[in-house]
């Protein structure tokens, strides 16, 4: 009898696609199309996509909203954000080519008439996208209070489900706390089905994000290690040097938990942790995700307290310019308690993760522009080599995010000569060194998945409600309690004082500290 060998669909190869995968037709609505969001980033990303040679063709841009432009002003806009954002200054031919994908429809988003008028738009634009199902993305880049409103008058028009294959992409943040997200969630369920919502966090298109999982499940070497019994602790930072620019109205509603921890560093986190899924598809990466957010220990107030650091920058100095602390940044309360530091340690309550601390640290206006996740390994129970006192430095994993984009292995070797002196090395990979190709920035491969249908780098309902479980008692418990010390670090410093007593009372220390 012929044996028959049935193969897992997961274990099949394919060849290494060389540029991105071709989509299909498509009409993205941009509600705010003519704000900040769609000027930094969502018009030049579009823009860049299309300047690739694979890109799809038949597509149209409608930006919907104030100020009042016609279809002309709104492709000078365009134009002028692209050749301001692109790095690369963009041809006359292929600026005036996308250009023409372009129209604008002037109104006040909470208003019916608007989409009334948008109604026709769309159908106009959906026909001439020379697809049989119209394939409509609409992007919602507006404050968050503006959401609801839009939300409902896009159902009332029937603007969500059906025919049209809409879907709703919504920027962060997603609520204030867990009460807000999920009233947020309820109403976006009410319109879409959740297959149609698209959460983006930008930080989910970066490649070596992604790479997390491939570095950890595709190779046999690391997987057998990645667990209480030989990790020792993860560090995860994410710093940026600047302050908060222009964004004084938002940060001081959100802080920095609200802005970094609750998305960014809560999803970073659920990628280290997490368990192999079954295959790499969106509800099955995401399920394991929750996981994650479900065991991470609860805390009360004495442990938030004991374990968790808040800071405000100061001013300070870099090179001759001069910079303002936070409470003298435009629109920010001469007496904030706002913070623009955090620094704390977790612990994730599960079989792999006993025991093993997470020490996370984000903030403004500290020493550079850092993000990156510290893996370090069990010290070996013996020194061998040389004297007891010698520093034998333990073996650890990083993966940059910015600014670079990289992964490299730390491990010790014997240093030339006579003697067995330990010497520290790294063994390193880079993306832009070994791959010599352009990366796409993260925003053009989210929307990439976003026109694909592509739900995998997206959070989903239950994982949005189960980060704000984790952080909600850190920031009622910081916002019941004011700080008597802000501000107090300076700025391009790694943050106050008691960020590193944290770790160093653990006797461990961060790997950028203030020296």
């Amino acid at each position: 009898m012929q044996k028959i060998k049935l193969q897992s669909r997961f274990l099949e190869t394919c060849e290494v696609p060389i540029a991105l995968p071709k989509v299909s037709p498509f009409v993205m609505v941009i509600f705010g199309g003519a704000g900040d969001l769609s000027a930094r980033k969502i018009l030049p990303s579009v823009y860049h996509l299309y300047a690739e040679e694979n890109f799809v063709k038949e597509f149209s841009i409608l930006g919907v909203g104030l100020p009042e432009l016609n279809d002309k002003q709104y492709r000078n806009f365009a134009k002028s954000a692209i050749g301001k954002f692109k790095r690369n200054r963009p041809g006359k031919k292929e600026i005036d080519g996308f250009s023409g994908h372009l129209s604008y429809l002037a109104g006040d988003l909470g208003r019916d008439e608007l989409y009334e008028n948008l109604c026709g738009k769309i159908e106009k634009l959906s026909k001439g996208s020379g697809s049989a199902e119209p394939n409509i993305l609409f992007y919602l880049a507006v404050p968050p209070k503006l959401v609801p409103g839009i939300i409902r008058r896009l159902q009332k028009f029937n603007l969500c489900k059906g025919p049209l294959r809409s879907k709703a992409i919504i920027e962060k943040p997603f609520g204030r706390d867990k009460e807000s997200a999920t009233r947020l969630n309820n109403l976006l369920l009410e319109a879409f089905d959740e297959k149609q919502i698209y959460r983006i966090d930008h930080y989910l298109g970066k490649d070596t994000v992604q790479n997390i999982l491939f570095f950890r499940f595709g190779n046999s070497i690391f997987e057998p290690l990645w667990n209480r019994r030989y990790i020792d602790h993860v560090q995860i930072t994410v710093a940026e040097d600047m302050g908060i620019e222009h964004r004084g109205v938002f940060y001081e509603q959100s802080g920095v938990v609200r802005d970094i921890v609750q998305n960014h560093i809560m999803q970073l986190m659920a990628l280290v942790a997490m368990e192999p899924p079954v295959g790499f598809e969106a509800d099955l990466v995401r399920d394991e995700k929750v996981k994650v957010f479900r065991t991470i220990r609860p805390m009360s107030k004495q442990y938030i307290d004991s374990f968790f650091v808040r800071g405000q920058y100061g001013p300070g100095k870099l090179g001759n310019k001069n910079v303002p602390g936070y409470r003298k940044e435009e629109n920010v309360s001469p007496g904030s308690f706002v913070p623009t530091f955090f620094a704390g340690k977790f612990y994730i309550d599960n079989w792999r993760w006993a025991d093993v601390p997470f020490y996370v640290r984000a903030g403004k206006r500290m020493r550079e522009r850092l993000s990156e996740i510290y893996v370090q390994f069990k010290q070996p129970p013996l020194k061998l080599f040389g004297r007891t006192c010698d520093d034998l430095k333990p073996n650890s994993i990083v993966l940059g995010l910015q600014p670079e984009e990289e992964i490299y292995l730390g491990f010790s070797v014997k240093y030339p000569g006579v003697g067995n002196q330990p010497y520290s090395v790294k063994m390193e990979f880079n993306y832009e060194k070994n791959f010599k190709i352009r990366q796409h920035p993260p925003y053009e491969r989210l929307l990439v998945d976003c026109i694909k249908g592509d739900l995998t780098l997206f959070a989903r309902q239950d994982g949005v409600e189960a980060m704000w479980e984790v952080v909600d008692p850190i920031v009622k418990s910081w916002e019941n309690n004011s700080p008597q010390d802000f501000p107090n670090y300076s700025a391009f410093t790694w943050g106050p004082r008691a960020a590193g007593e944290l770790i160093e009372r653990d006797r461990r220390k961060w790997r950028f500290a203030n020296g």
